[in-house]
């Protein structure tokens, strides 16, 4: 039998965890908020014409990541969140993960919430899944959650929760008819998780917003607030922006409002890509979704955490959300013993302490159709305009070497300059590339054959 000591010293080491790495000295509660195609200048901290006053105020609370990179669309850049490692390794490199998609985040994967809850989190999602549904256990409560609200899919009706022709909302992968505007519904719904929370146990609670993604549709009394722009798509866009910004209030609000300790809270937010250019701002930053420059990869972010984080700082360092999974599950007292070999660092000393990014080279993306690494100040692109949603090969094979620390706009390609740099990049970039996993590229448009899947298509007449 186990001495009292013994189970005394076990309790003391779960509880007071890397106080001398520079966290807390209790286990946070963590809040990940990812939204959705929002753009690098989309949020007033980044001089938008859009008011965010709520996400404004995390980063003033927060450190800024002035160099934080995800992929150029959704359903690979949640995967690399959830694993820590990069979309090529999960067959998830090209493109999304469709409604008629018969694959998503391989089952063998160890997943961030899977090894928070075994390090003594509740953990729960409330918003977009994109990582699989044709079978139930693709489904989040089978991939390491507790709790589920939302959505599996992209590009769902906002206030119908419809799909090509099914209904694409669920709360425990069960289905759900709750009425309302899905960005409203998920903010609430990650209150009330936050309001009937037991704090003896932390929480990870995951709230990955579907908006600003289209179809473009807004409650009316977001469009009237944003009339003054005069573009009719720019207006509702902008009122999509508006309604999730106010989710993110309603979320930070309930953490307050229910004495949740702010020296024990850490706050994350970001996009999970780039911005869509006809609509959204990606300012300085090139192109935008789908793209391997700068304006796809490249998006805002906050992380929150009074007493560890200092508020208004700004890390100029590059970090990747593969990233994520090893530093939250390291905070968290966790381990990730039992993962895959990890793509991301423990990126805690960088973020709280400003110390040099822990990548020797950041891989953007890799597939037949593209590539683009980032190593140091430079960055190598082949085919980057191609977008991130291809099916076939380009019949274009331009190579572009950039400067991001002088040229964050990429306009100047150094190829013809940089000989020796271009080898060797293009020599990581390679053995970077040989290592991908065959992709999954499932057609953009639904094949004929398609019937909505009965894991999430039960239609409301079917089950009353």
């Amino acid at each position: 039998m186990k001495s009292p000591l013994l189970r005394l010293m076990k309790c003391l080491a779960v509880i007071f965890v890397l106080k001398g790495s520079g966290a807390a000295a209790e286990r946070p509660h963590i809040v990940v908020m990812i939204a959705d195609d929002l753009g690098w200048g989309d949020v007033g901290f980044h001089g938008s014409r859009i008011e965010t006053p709520n996400i404004d105020r995390l980063a003033e609370r927060g450190t800024q990541l002035n160099q934080f990179y995800v992929q150029p669309v959704c359903s690979p850049t949640r995967g690399a969140f959830m694993t820590g490692r990069y979309p090529m390794r999960l067959g998830l490199q090209c493109g999304v993960v469709r409604p008629w998609a018969t694959h998503g985040l391989p089952l063998d994967e160890r997943t961030l919430p899977q090894a928070l809850g075994e390090a003594g989190y509740v953990t729960a999602i409330c918003g977009k899944w994109h990582l699989g549904h044709f079978q139930p256990d693709y489904l989040p409560t089978r991939r390491g959650f507790n709790l589920q609200y939302g959505h599996y899919n992209g590009a769902l009706d906002y206030f119908t929760h419809d799909r090509d022709g099914g209904h694409d909302w669920h709360r425990n992968d069960q289905p759900n008819y709750d009425e309302g505007y899905s960005t409203d519904l998920i903010g609430q719904a990650a209150a009330n998780i936050i309001a009937g929370h037991d704090q003896a146990k932390p929480l990870f609670l995951y709230v990955p917003f579907n908006a600003p993604h289209t179809p473009l549709q807004a409650p009316q009394k977001w469009v009237d607030k944003n009339a003054h722009f005069k573009l009719k798509d720019r207006r509702t866009y902008a009122a999509m922006v508006a309604c999730m910004d106010a989710a993110v209030g309603t979320i930070v609000g309930a953490l307050e409002q229910n004495d949740f300790p702010a020296e024990q809270t850490l706050i994350f937010f970001c996009s999970d890509n780039g911005g869509i250019r006809k609509l959204g701002s990606n300012r300085e930053l090139r192109d935008g979704k789908g793209s391997l420059y700068e304006g796809g990869v490249r998006v805002p972010a906050v992380a929150v955490w009074p007493g560890q984080l200092k508020a208004g700082a700004i890390v100029d360092e590059p970090l990747h959300i593969v990233d994520l999974y090893p530093t939250l599950a390291k905070l968290a007292g966790g381990t990730t013993d039992g993962s895959k070999p990890l793509d991301g660092h423990d990126a805690w000393p960088t973020i709280a302490n400003g110390k040099p990014t822990p990548h020797e080279s950041i891989l953007l993306n890799a597939t037949p159709f593209h590539a683009a690494v980032r190593v140091g100040d430079w960055k190598l692109i082949h085919n980057g305009s191609v977008s991130a949603n291809a099916t076939e090969a380009s019949p274009k094979d331009i190579w572009e070497l950039f400067n991001i620390r002088e040229d964050i706009g990429e306009q100047r390609n150094l190829i013809g300059e940089k000989p020796e740099l271009l080898r060797s990049l293009r020599a990581q970039l390679k053995t970077l590339s040989e290592q991908a996993v065959r992709p999954n590229i499932p057609p953009n448009q639904a094949p004929a054959e398609f019937q909505v899947p009965a894991v999430w298509g039960h239609t409301q007449a079917s089950t009353r």
